[in-house]
């Protein structure tokens, strides 16, 4: 009797393999860089914590409350928190589509700012909208949008921007939000956003004798618009000579209490709510000058920590950027966390009189709307940029614009400041994968 068999499959049809969709739980928080989660989780839940401690003299002066400005920090990081938790889930091509919407929005809410009734005026500068529960500040928007948008247009431009004329176009693109926030007198957002412009342009492969000619025009610019304010001129003036000898209960005043909490909080500091210089000693204590009551609150112990809290986020954030599945990844991703170190750079060292008195918060931890809104969005993009280049598998897909992007085991193979070369990625079978554009 014989016995039945199961059907074969005939050897001449093809195989055909199994096709890995890639759907937004492949890119959700599963797959993300979990130190980074937790690297921005310690330090905004940090910064709730000496935002408190920072604010509550003053809250309570003005409001009666001490609790004022904590209860709305929470608030603005509970949005903040649901915008990182979103574009974290979000694939970070979406952006490509919608990039010149987002710069055109930009360009809109800088504009509208400096018009008198719309904009508010606070000690000269026009810097936000007034929206009752909520003040906007477009340079802080400005900030993550001029990332997107550039990052768009050099992974557009490719090698172009190796020539002069690709650095004339950059440089005029990068001029509109930079003379825009300039005008609103914020001349710390606008080195801020400059300086990310610069990184951006390195990133993206131009070389370097362009990188220092426009590093020369812009330190000239400076200059000039440090002689345009008498206000920024003493606190150049500050900087250059002793602080104390210089005008100590005027220009130089934020300055000297800054340095007096960091020294009086020595080694390990005087306890965690303990600070005499929020007593209105300092100004902009729980804001731009948060540093120095982390310093004397904390010591050098609590201070440090800190630094290298950011440190360990900055490594973390140029891992992702290493790692990213196309050069459109790698541009935000190395942007966002140049942009969060920058800040980071330029408020430390003006706190520890290192460079002259800015305007530029702590980032997660000063006190802060838009700016704590706008810096957790980004982590959200660093996020699923680093979530893409974890990715297993040698999957591809098709992204947005015709952009075809790699997992992890077949990362563009592109030289990372932007020239196409090198040897091939190892984990992607020897073979040699550019994303085309």
């Amino acid at each position: 009797m014989a016995v039945p068999t199961a059907p074969t499959r005939s050897l001449d049809l093809p195989i055909r393999r199994a096709k890995v969709e890639l759907t937004p739980a492949t890119r959700g928080l599963a797959s993300v860089d979990g130190w980074l989660y937790v690297a921005v989780t310690a330090i905004s839940a940090f910064g709730l914590v000496m935002v408190y401690s920072a604010s509550e003299v003053l809250a309570y002066q003005q409001t009666g409350n001490p609790s004022y400005y904590f209860e709305r920090q929470c608030v603005y990081m509970v949005i903040g928190g649901v915008m990182l938790l979103v574009l974290a889930r979000l694939d970070y091509h979406h952006l490509l589509r919608w990039s010149r919407l987002i710069g055109l929005v930009t360009v809109l809410l800088l504009l509208a700012v400096l018009v008198p009734h719309i904009g508010t005026e606070v000690n000269g500068a026009r810097r936000w909208f007034d929206l009752g529960l909520f003040q906007l500040q477009p340079s802080a928007v400005a900030a993550l949008a001029v990332i997107i948008v550039l990052g768009r247009w050099l992974s557009d431009r490719g090698t172009l921007i190796r020539s002069w004329r690709g650095i004339r176009d950059y440089a005029i693109v990068l001029l509109v939000p930079v003379v825009l926030i300039l005008a609103e007198k914020d001349l710390g957002s606008t080195i801020v956003i400059a300086a990310v412009g610069g990184v951006l342009l390195f990133l993206a492969g131009a070389r370097y004798r362009h990188l220092v000619a426009l590093l020369a025009i812009g330190a000239g610019a400076g200059w000039l618009t440090v002689l345009a304010e008498p206000y920024r001129l003493s606190r150049l003036t500050c900087f250059g000579q002793s602080l104390v000898n210089a005008d100590p209960l005027n220009s130089c005043w934020q300055g000297i209490q800054a340095l007096y909490g960091l020294g009086r909080g020595g080694l390990t500091g005087v306890g965690l709510g303990n600070s005499i210089q929020k007593y209105l000693w300092l100004p902009e204590a729980h804001t731009d000058f948060i540093f120095a009551i982390i310093g004397e609150e904390l010591g050098l112990l609590g201070a440090a920590g800190v630094v290298l809290a950011f440190s360990f986020l900055a490594w973390r954030g140029i891992r992702a950027s290493l790692r990213a599945p196309d050069r459109f990844g790698t541009l935000l991703a190395g942007g966002i966390t140049a942009w969060i170190c920058i800040q980071v750079f330029v408020n430390v060292a003006a706190v520890t009189a290192l460079i002259p008195t800015t305007g530029i918060p702590l980032p997660f931890i000063s006190y802060g709307g838009t700016a704590l809104i706008m810096n957790l969005a980004g982590m959200g993009i660093l996020c699923n940029v680093s979530a893409q280049g974890r990715r297993p598998g040698p999957t591809e897909k098709r992204g947005f614009a015709g952009v075809a992007h790699q997992g992890a085991l077949s990362r563009a193979d592109v030289d990372r400041r932007g020239r196409d070369g090198g040897a091939p990625d190892p984990s992607a079978g020897g073979r040699r994968r550019v994303a085309r554009r």
